[in-house]
């Protein structure tokens, strides 16, 4: 089985420290959280960033100012995953545009779904102008899996020739609106993936932690952090993107998965 790749989602952009304090929301607050990920286990950070005012931003000049952070604290270089989806109603030219800083990774949304309350807007359209920008900036995509009809879509673009093998998959179940985060949807989602897939698996609140364990044991990879769930154990906020992450790691060295450095989960997600 192959090494645990950890991938801390830090920041988010639906959340506010009034939710939660612990929240980093500016660059250098990022930089630490960043920092402490990868000490804790994290080979991946995944990157949502926000303005002067601490409102969701898709600008390019807020990307660069947080990768500047993360890069100058951390004295192992994680691998910086962009957000393409950025908060829910950000107009697909904004969520492209972070791309022209050509990081080593970036999301990719594979379909329309119901957000909360919201409606989370990713047509056929979209999706294809999004896969012609990750070929143009050569930038790896990780396709975010909310709901079963999305590896459908998935399997589409590759039909399409619009995305290349490998596929790294990243199932974030239990948001409302799309599948929930029983094991039972895990097993499904993962009998279905395309041949040459890597997954890992974001569990949403209290979903975080059972999915978190399963995928390790059945060989996958995990996201963890603050955007995904803001408490510890139930009616106790994490103190940090650390916390979260430790609990991770702990685990899965007393079942006998070894954690992936940067260095190494870049080797097994073939981005080197």
């Amino acid at each position: 089985m192959d090494k645990l790749i950890i991938t801390a989602a830090i920041t988010g952009a639906e959340l506010n420290k009034t939710l939660c304090p612990a929240l980093p929301i500016t660059a250098e607050e990022q930089g630490l959280a960043a920092k402490e990920s990868v000490e804790a286990g994290a080979s991946i950070i995944h990157l949502h960033v926000r303005d002067d005012q601490g409102n969701p931003s898709q600008k390019l000049e807020h990307f660069q100012r947080s990768v500047n952070a993360i890069t100058k604290a951390c004295q192992t270089s994680p691998i910086i995953q962009f957000s393409t989806g950025g908060a829910v109603g950000e107009k697909m030219e904004n969520r492209i545009a972070s791309l022209a800083l050509k990081p080593q990774m970036a999301s990719f949304n594979l379909g329309t779904m119901n957000f909360g309350e919201d409606i989370f807007v990713n047509t056929f359209e979209e999706m294809r102008a999004l896969a012609a920008a990750f070929k143009k900036y050569k930038v790896i995509p990780e396709f975010e899996i909310y709901d079963a009809g999305h590896i459908d879509n998935l399997k589409k673009l590759i039909k399409e020739g619009l995305v290349e093998p490998p596929y790294h998959c990243q199932f974030v179940l239990g948001v409302p609106g799309a599948l929930s985060g029983e094991v039972s949807g895990l097993v499904f989602l993962v009998e279905r993936l395309p041949k040459d897939s890597t997954w890992g698996v974001a569990g949403i609140g209290r979903f975080e932690t059972p999915l978190a364990v399963h995928a390790l044991l059945m060989g996958g990879n995990v996201r963890v952090g603050l955007e995904d769930n803001i408490y510890y154990e139930k009616g106790k906020l994490a103190s940090s993107n650390a916390q979260l992450i430790s609990r991770i790691t702990r685990i899965a060295k007393e079942v006998g998965r070894d954690i992936a450095s940067p260095q190494e989960a870049q080797k097994l997600l073939n981005l080197t």
